[in-house]
């Protein structure tokens, strides 16, 4: 049986490159949004460890005004919400069409898996042009932990009606990646720019440069 194919949204899918224009203008340098983008996936960690769960979008807005504090910057509500709202129409990276319509087309079913709330990845894939290729999302909020918490990847699981040992995730992440493996379940890990794998955890077996690439070894490994 062919495994289940389940993304990652964010950086995976997603070019977050495209908010850079507003961290230049609001922050003055464009590598605010590296540093913003990895303390809202701190805070999100902090959020599973503690118990203290929130929206991953309230928790994304809560990081861009400490960002803001960080380098003394006035953040207006104005700019906070351009920021945000460009969240929801993020571009795809130009590999990915490519590469979902090559496991599409050799007969895998794929899904999406992220800390996004289900509102927000229903508009992000809606507005990148992906809805198509993906036969459901899902989003920690059924959980109310987020990624790589083992419970995550078990609920996608659940929900699939398959065991944690039929689904490889896709992630541009290597602890996204170490969760879906410390869980059980088979992965793939994509070195998008600056992407590299921890050397003292669990290596994924499929590793490419881009979705095309991986797409490929997919095929080839799972089919």
């Amino acid at each position: 049986m062919k495994k289940l194919i389940v993304f990652d949204v964010n950086e995976t899918l997603l070019d977050l490159k495209a908010l850079d224009p507003h961290f230049e203008r609001i922050f003055g340098s464009a590598s605010v949004r590296t540093s913003w983008f990895a303390t809202v996936l701190r805070n999100s960690m902090v959020a599973t460890i503690t118990g203290l769960y929130d929206d991953f979008g309230k928790i994304a807005g809560a990081s861009l005004e400490m960002s803001a504090q960080q380098h003394n910057v006035a953040l207006s509500d104005e700019d906070k919400a351009t920021i945000m709202g460009t969240v929801r129409s993020l571009p795809p990276h130009a590999d990915v069409a490519p590469g979902l319509e090559k496991l599409k087309s050799a007969g895998f079913q794929l899904f999406t898996l992220t800390n996004s709330p289900p509102l927000v990845v229903e508009a992000q894939l809606q507005n990148a042009n992906l809805t198509d290729y993906f036969e459901k999302s899902f989003s920690v909020d059924a959980v109310k932990l987020f990624k790589p918490a083992a419970e995550v990847y078990q609920m996608a699981a659940r929900e699939l009606g398959v065991s944690v040992e039929q689904i490889r995730l896709v992630a541009a992440h290597d602890w996204d990646v170490v969760g879906a493996i410390n869980a059980g379940c088979a992965a793939a890990f994509i070195t998008r720019p600056g992407k590299v794998l921890n050397p003292l955890l669990p290596k994924p077996d499929i590793v490419g440069k881009d979705l095309v690439e991986v797409a490929e070894k997919i095929v080839q490994t799972d089919a």
